[in-house]
């Protein structure tokens, strides 16, 4: 393999790597906590750790196979499914985001209704739409024949039909309406309501700081230092509203849209693609199911304190099993090695 592809197959790797022990944690936390179970996002978040750790299992280990042998993975067989399943997976992930960036533009612009307006139910039906999507998708893709090897991207994906003459023209349609309807679809929806949400976070912010500011005021003897603090987290709260803001849509731009322009890119031959740049792109689309554990859950108060939990659990488990290893080793040694007292 020639340096760049050696670089391209050591991300690969790493990707799988973090990606399946983030999204196993991630997991391990919903089923630990009751709390966070009960929540409607809860769903989401699963459903989007389902999607990467299957999307990490299946699909990522094809692209390592055909980076190595530089050819393709398996069989037709195989590689038609597992492009069905990358067809499927990307697109569910990506309306999973979407109704995250919903069920957040909810939670911030009606508090009070939130429990009424996003419950288990209407959180399953959203869910249902979004597997009914990408199902519809896939399922067309397939008999149309038009998943296979592509050896641009060194992966198991939608692949135009061989046959130039007679089946270009569907085959552009059908990746331009699919790429439109996932892609762009989900970051409009993202960007309209992480948009309203950090406005509304401006609002308040602002409220907080002209109370802070009035209570400064009033309270002639207090320290300096104590002002500079409040003032420092003033500042400190306005920047971390827009931080994860910036955080949700950044990563979903970075992750996603340098492989899909070079989907649409593809579908015009006269303009060449190098094949060094359409594996990057494709690791940059895996590199989203080893972000997303962080950006949605486990940077998150409830699932540090539920790690957090799961670790000193562990820990006292194997303090105690240390410490009746080593009462029952030294009472044995007590008995068998204790020598009568001379009277």
């Amino acid at each position: 393999m020639e340096p760049a592809e050696v670089l391209v197959f050591a991300s690969v790797l790493a990707i799988i790597v973090v990606s399946l022990l983030s999204n196993v944690l991630v997991l391990i936390c919903f089923v630990y906590s009751p709390e966070i179970r009960k929540q409607a996002p809860g769903l989401f978040n699963l459903n989007l750790t389902f999607c990467n750790l299957l999307l990490t299992v299946a699909n990522m280990p094809l692209t390592l196979a055909a980076l190595a042998g530089s050819a393709q993975p398996g069989g037709d067989a195989l590689c038609r499914a597992a492009g069905f399943l990358e067809t499927f997976l990307s697109t569910n992930s990506m309306l999973s985001m979407a109704a995250l960036s919903i069920d957040r533009w909810v939670a911030v612009v009606f508090p009070l209704r939130y429990h009424s307006k996003m419950r288990h139910r209407d959180a399953a039906l959203v869910l249902g739409y979004a597997w009914a999507h990408s199902i519809g998708f896939s399922m067309a893709a397939t008999c149309l024949s038009w998943l296979g090897y592509h050896r641009l991207y060194a992966a198991c994906t939608l692949a135009a039909p061989r046959d130039r003459a007679g089946g270009r023209t569907p085959f552009v349609v059908f990746t331009v309406l699919f790429h439109s309807f996932t892609f762009l679809l989900s970051l409009v929806v993202l960007c309209v309501t992480y948009l309203k949400v950090l406005k509304v976070a401006r609002f308040h912010c602002r409220r907080i700081d002209v109370i802070t500011m009035q209570t400064l005021v009033l309270l002639v003897d207090i320290h300096p230092s104590v002002r500079q603090r409040c003032l420092e987290e003033q500042r400190r709260r306005r920047q971390r509203a827009t931080r994860k803001i910036s955080t949700f849509i950044g990563t979903f731009m970075l992750c996603f849209a340098p492989y899909v322009i070079t989907r649409i890119v593809e579908l015009f031959p006269a303009v060449p693609i190098s094949p060094h740049w359409g594996t990057v792109s494709k690791c940059l689309a895996y590199s989203k199911a080893a972000c997303d554990p962080f950006v949605y859950s486990l940077l998150r108060h409830q699932y540090r304190k539920t790690c957090g939990d799961i670790a000193d659990r562990l820990l006292k488990r194997s303090r105690s099993l240390n410490g009746s290893g080593l009462g029952v080793r030294g009472g044995r040694g007590g008995r068998g090695g204790a020598l009568p007292r001379a009277e």
